[in-house]
């Protein structure tokens, strides 16, 4: 791949590169002296699981790679004790180091799926390694080298400052803290969110406070969930999680909305933007079916595919899928062989609550065996196994334990 291949690469689904031109400034001067560029993503494992949205970054990183260049993802396990102010309307909860490194197992194991896990391509380091060790006269060198009216052009705080909001003390040592981290590991390159883009500037500053080449900073935007609106979120329940069976991922890839098709395909995928574009004005659902398809191929190979397909095909017209996740109920639940279907429910996990299943009731969206449940009164003998049916396609099995 020559020198212009390469930055088309890596501008695609890229927000901002900054300074401009220093990204090919640095590729052609790591080319010419034969070494890798240090790409860094810090990362503070709030969340075990990872999500498309997670992936866009990944993706970029892995582009890197493939270039032949070294990622280190920084587990911010030192920061995340901190907790990241950006985006953030009010101090945001902090974390432990033991869960942190514990959600940082996780995130590595799935990050992995995306990264290229050679040894020479990839180093993983927790910044606790550097920054537990520091000092308090350390730590005053570090803020000394940035002033508290450039920290308040960031407009999170900026915002929490004009609305009287309380910032911390503490919140403005995060920036710090993550640009002490481009210092550390020597960072030519530092990849985040959009969210991040002041952060990753301030770490050009203060790399050069301590005589360090300063990084460049390139941002990709925050995906949008499957609701269109909020960024992509576990909490949201908008997600796709990366390590979710191929059938659920084919399923919620078909629930992308249409405006939002060519996005995905551009931060999701490697598919040809000019071509698919032309598929979703043609056709959204056989757009919807070719990016549903790609994101299983990515994730799960290509054997799943025609399997998570045919699964949603049939469940959309109606059948009841046989490999389906079972639940057992105790006899304690049981009142002479029999449970309501409101206490059956909710202990399939389809319903919060009894009043919740209710509710699922009267609006027609549960199904026993096939069948619309219309009598939240209804009790149940388990003497055989049941199909509960939650919408279009949430199914689950339930039997009486042996």
């Amino acid at each position: 791949m020559d020198s212009d291949q390469a930055m088309a690469l890596l501008e695609r689904g890229a927000e901002h590169i900054q300074p401009t031109g220093g990204l090919e400034e640095k590729l052609q001067l790591a080319q010419g002296a034969g070494r890798q560029l240090r790409v860094k993503l810090g990362v503070d494992p709030s969340s075990a699981d990872l999500h498309l949205g997670h992936a866009v970054v990944l993706r970029k990183l892995r582009q890197f790679q493939d270039l032949g260049h070294r990622v280190v993802l920084i587990i911010g396990d030192f920061t995340a004790t901190i907790g990241d102010p950006s985006g953030r309307s009010k101090t945001r909860p902090v974390l432990s180091l033991e869960e942190t490194r514990r959600n940082g197992e996780t995130y590595v194991a799935q990050a992995t799926r995306i990264l290229d896990d050679d040894p020479e391509r990839l180093e993983i380091r927790h910044n606790s390694e550097w920054l537990g060790p520091l000092g308090f006269g350390d730590v005053v060198r570090l803020a000394s080298s940035y002033t508290v009216a450039r920290m308040l052009e960031r407009d999170d705080f900026t915002k929490r400052f004009q609305a009287g909001t309380p910032i911390s003390v503490h919140e403005f040592l995060y920036p710090l803290a993550q640009a002490y981290d481009s210092v550390a590991i020597r960072a030519d390159v530092e990849l985040g969110g959009t969210d991040q883009l002041f952060n990753l500037l301030v770490g050009r500053d203060v790399q050069r406070a301590y005589g360090v080449a300063p990084q460049v900073a390139l941002t990709t935007p925050l995906l949008e969930g499957l609701d269109g609106v909020e960024k992509m979120s576990k909490s949201l329940g908008n997600y796709i999680g990366i390590a979710e069976p191929p059938e659920v991922m084919f399923k919620k890839a078909m629930q992308v909305p249409d405006a939002l098709l060519v996005r995905y395909a551009e931060l999701c995928t490697l598919l040809d933007l000019d071509d698919f574009e032309r598929q979703a004005d043609a056709s959204p659902v056989g757009a919807h079916r070719t990016l549903a398809r790609e994101l299983v191929r990515s994730y799960h190979g290509e054997g799943p595919i025609e399997g998570a397909e045919a699964r949603y095909d049939a469940v959309a017209k109606g059948a009841i899928p046989d490999d389906l996740p079972e639940v057992l109920i105790d006899a304690g639940e049981l009142k002479e062989g029999r449970v309501g279907v409101l206490r059956l429910a909710t202990i399939a996990g389809l319903s919060s609550s009894n009043g919740d299943a209710r509710r699922l009731i009267q609006n027609r969206g549960l199904k026993l065996d096939g069948e619309v449940v219309d009598d939240p009164k209804l009790w149940l003998e388990l003497d055989r196994p049941v199909v509960l049916q939650k919408g279009k396609d949430t199914f689950v099995r339930v039997r009486a334990r042996a």
